[in-house]
C-alpha cells in the first residue's frame, strides 16, 4: 500500500482531536496545523505523536495550501477536526492506496452531516461532496473565504462511495458563533460583485435562503434541527451584506 499522510487544520479544537487523530492512526503521516489554539489542542497534539505546524490562521484555502506540501507523501487526505473517516470508508481508501493502477489526481467523498449530536439527512446538506483525497503535486485549494474546494479543473477525479463523518457542532451558540465569522468571510468574496447593498440584499436574499433550506431542500424533514440550521443559514446572508454595507461606508469615508 502506498503511504498516506493526514492533513488536520485547527483552532481550539480539544474536544474533538483526540477522536479525529484516533481515526486516522493507520495513516503513515498526521500533520496537525494548527492556528494558536488556547484550549491546550498543541498540548494532546503532541502527546499523540503527530507532526505539529503552528501558524496564523490566513483563510481556510491558504492555510491548507501551505500545509499540503508540508506532507511527506505523495498521497494526502485532508481533514477538519470534526471529521472522521468512517470504518467502510478506511477499508476504500487503503483499497485505492494498494491499487497500482489508480490513475485518478483526487477523489470526492460524501459527507454525512451531524447537528447537535443528530444525523442531518435534508436541509441542504443531503448531497454534501467535497474532495479529500489528493495526490500532493497535483492538487491546491481556490483562493475563497468561505467554502473553499479543491480546484479540479483538468484533473482526472474519482468518487468513493463511503462517507465521511462530519460533526458539525455540539449546540448552537457554537454554530451562531461559526455563522458570524463566516458572514465576515463571505462579505469579502462577495465585497466586488456587490456595489451597493439595498433592501434586496438584506430582506430578500435572506428570506430566500430560509425558504431554500427548509421547504426546498426539505428541512422540515429534519425536525426541529432542520428549522434551526435553515434560519441559521439566512442569519449568515443577512451578515454577509451587514457587513459589506459596513465596508462599502468605510471606503467612502476614506475617499472624502
Amino acid at each position: 500500500m502506498r503511504p498516506l499522510s493526514v492533513i488536520i487544520t485547527t483552532f481550539n479544537e480539544s474536544m474533538n482531536i483526540r477522536e479525529t487523530i484516533a481515526s486516522v492512526n493507520w495513516a503513515d503521516e498526521i500533520i496537525v496545523v494548527d492556528s494558536y489554539s488556547t484550549d491546550g489542542t498543541p498540548d494532546i497534539v503532541r502527546k499523540l505523536g503527530a507532526r505539529l505546524f503552528e501558524r496564523s490562521y490566513s483563510g481556510p484555502a491558504d492555510q491548507k495550501n501551505w500545509a499540503i506540501p508540508q506532507a511527506k507523501n505523495q498521497w494526502i487526505l485532508l481533514l477538519d477536526a470534526d471529521e472522521r473517516p468512517s470504518p467502510e470508508l478506511v477499508d476504500e481508501i487503503r483499497a485505492v492506496l494498494t491499487d497500482e493502477e489508480t490513475s485518478q489526481d483526487c477523489f470526492q467523498i460524501t459527507r454525512q452531516n451531524f447537528f447537535l449530536g443528530k444525523k442531518v439527512n435534508y436541509s441542504g446538506w443531503r448531497n454534501d461532496k467535497v474532495v479529500r483525497l489528493i495526490r500532493r503535486d497535483r492538487c491546491r485549494y481556490d483562493d475563497k473565504q468561505v467554502h473553499e474546494e479543491i480546484e479540479t479543473t483538468g484533473l482526472r477525479v474519482g468518487f468513493l462511495k463511503h462517507k465521511l463523518l462530519h460533526y458539525t457542532f455540539r449546540d448552537s451558540g457554537q454554530y451562531l458563533d461559526k455563522i458570524r465569522r463566516y458572514g465576515e468571510w463571505s462579505a469579502l468574496d462577495h465585497l466586488e460583485r456587490t456595489p451597493r447593498v439595498t433592501g434586496f440584499h438584506l430582506f430578500v436574499k435572506p428570506t430566500y435562503r430560509f425558504f431554500k433550506h427548509y421547504v426546498l431542500q426539505r428541512g422540515f424533514l429534519d425536525g426541529q434541527v432542520g428549522l434551526i440550521i435553515s434560519a441559521i443559514m439566512a442569519w449568515g446572508v443577512f451578515l454577509r451584506y451587514v457587513r459589506i454595507k459596513e465596508l462599502r461606508t468605510l471606503e467612502q469615508g476614506s475617499e472624502e
